[in-house]
């Protein structure tokens, strides 16, 4: 018998995709910054704070800038992002996340996100999922970026349950090995080559089902 009480959700990527959004937006700045950004590149930013973003796009860009200009360069590309998330509707959730999330709440599963996104309760709000979940981890309570385990161990602390107890679902290299620093199963989104060390990888939670879930 599976000993799992929770569930702990990436948001971008495994819930919605908001990489476009990010992508965009950084594209914007790096537009006008004089150099260009590419799809390619927004894949290695994947699960990393905006702030360390920021650093690895200066430096691609061969850029030098001091605070508080970065700071006001990050509040920049975060006013664009949000001005597009503010935008989105339930259309935009990820196949099969709406579905799994009502299977696991009928089952009496605690759900929590975990998250490193600032504005994830604003994208929540916008798909109508925010009464899925019974605690949201995000950047405005962490301190340490993943694979600092800080996100996923937090949201385990405010579901009142033990870290193996739960079961983490991730898109991000970053985010499983954040998920095995704090002693839980991870299912990674995505393909098994670019996730090593998930206990499952599925291509998205269409997907998944509760079988698989007790297997774990």
């Amino acid at each position: 018998m599976s000993n799992i009480k929770a569930c702990i959700f990436d948001l971008d990527g495994v819930i919605v995709d908001t990489a476009v959004y990010h992508y965009k937006a950084w594209k914007r700045l790096a537009n006008e910054l004089g150099f260009d950004f590419t799809e390619e590149a927004n894949e290695k930013l994947k699960g990393i704070s905006r702030k360390e973003s920021l650093e690895l796009i200066l430096g691609w860009g061969g850029i030098e800038k001091q605070e508080p200009e970065r700071d006001n360069l990050a509040h920049r590309k975060n006013s664009w992002y949000v001005e597009m998330i503010s935008e989105m509707t339930p259309a935009e959730i990820l196949p099969g996340a709406k579905e799994f999330l009502s299977n696991l709440k009928e089952a009496g599963y605690l759900i929590a996100l975990g998250s490193a996104s600032k504005n994830a309760g604003i994208i929540l709000t916008k798909v109508g999922l925010n009464d899925y979940f019974d605690a949201i981890v995000d950047g405005n309570i962490i301190t340490a970026s993943k694979p600092d385990p800080q996100v996923f161990l937090k949201g385990a602390e405010m579901l009142g349950v033990d870290s193996s107890e739960c079961v983490v679902f991730e898109d991000a290299i970053a985010g499983v090995e954040a998920a095995k620093a704090g002693g839980m199963k991870v299912v990674g989104i995505g393909s098994s080559e670019n996730l090593p060390g998930a206990d499952l990888v599925i291509a998205g939670l269409h997907e998944m089902n509760m079988e698989q879930l007790e297997k774990l």
